[in-house]
């Protein structure tokens, strides 16, 4: 285990590394930030002064050597629009949502495996048939338009929850939480299920689709015939081999929750790091849109190898196949 973990932390600096060369090298072609720093009417002396403060006038790659250079230390350097170290604007925006991708992942997930299990044991009635359907709506509906619709439905017309917003938050620390604040928790709530409306429609037909696979195997039919309850089949042996491919699906659609919140955080104006990227694209601010994508990469790189253990765990023959390898 430990050489199987050494390999992957050494994977996770070679992506970190090319994904630090390529954002950076992209948004180089994203278009000139003295524009957004300087007005119109700027003499030329100035742009070429401004230019040479940021190091813009230098080749691209001494740029991005000196930028991994100080990523590498956690500094990003200082955002073009807020004048701010870019380190701290994301420590700022990195709360609001990581919580937000924690109440959305928990909702897919909770209710996800629930209603595929439901659906794949309930097979042929009515109500597996509605909540296919209802399955193949929420996959087939943009977020965008899912998020305007629960504006119109709970705030606009019933008023039962805000429609923009985190609400009050208690800082604790470095870390500011909207867990501890009734208008937190209810800011929480559209956004939440906004952005994990698909990923629950997702897993839930996962869900449905393996537990129907593995109910019918050979070692379903045997565990019948030894005349184990059907509460025992189900949820001791067929969910469990279930659970597998899900906890595959589930690892890489909490990296994209995280690095797709940009929808979500602009409709209901989440102040989040997705939020924080799209005023960087709109500006060109590229220390913090190769700061936002690294951020990502870390977050895809830490599930990835937190999935692997998982497996470990679900299925014992996949720790012999790594100590074997």
């Amino acid at each position: 285990m430990i050489a199987f973990l050494v390999r992957r932390i050494l994977q996770a600096v070679g992506v970190f590394l090319a994904v630090g060369v390529i954002a950076f090298s992209m948004f180089r072609f994203a278009g000139d930030p003295v524009n957004q720093i300087v007005s119109l009417d700027t003499p030329y002396e100035e742009r070429v002064a401004v230019r040479k403060s940021l190091g813009l006038d230098d080749p691209l790659p001494v740029q991005v050597v000196r930028y991994l250079g100080r990523a590498v230390r956690g500094d990003f350097g200082i955002s073009y629009q807020f004048r701010q170290p870019v380190s701290s604007l994301i420590g700022e925006r990195l709360p609001a949502t990581l919580e937000l991708a924690f109440c959305a992942t928990l909702f897919a997930l909770g209710f996800g495996v629930v209603l595929g299990v439901v659906s794949a044991l309930t097979r042929g009635t009515t109500l597996a048939k509605t909540l296919d359907a209802v399955s193949l709506i929420g996959i087939s509906l943009p977020t965008f338009l899912t998020g305007i619709l629960l504006i119109y439905i709970f705030s606009e017309r019933l008023g039962w929850l805000p429609s923009f917003g985190r609400g009050d938050v208690v800082k604790i620390g470095w870390w500011s939480t909207g867990f501890l604040t009734a208008s937190g928790l209810r800011a929480l709530v559209l956004p939440s299920i906004t952005l994990g409306l698909f990923q629950l429609t997702l897993v839930m037909r996962l869900v449905r689709a393996e537990m129907l696979e593995v109910l019918r195997t050979e070692y379903i039919r045997f565990a019948r015939a030894r005349g184990l309850p059907n509460r025992a089949i189900y949820f001791g042996h067929a969910l469990k081999n279930t659970l597998i491919p899900v906890i595959t699906i589930v690892g890489l659609q909490l990296g994209s929750i995280v690095a797709f919140s940009i929808i979500t955080e602009t409709v209901f104006q989440w102040p989040g790091m997705g939020f924080l990227f799209l005023q960087a694209v709109q500006n060109v601010d590229i220390p913090i849109m190769a700061a936002y994508l690294l951020l990502v990469a870390a977050i895809f790189v830490g599930i990835n190898l937190a999935v692997d253990i998982l497996y470990s765990v679900v299925d014992p023959r996949l720790q012999v196949a790594t100590k074997a390898t």
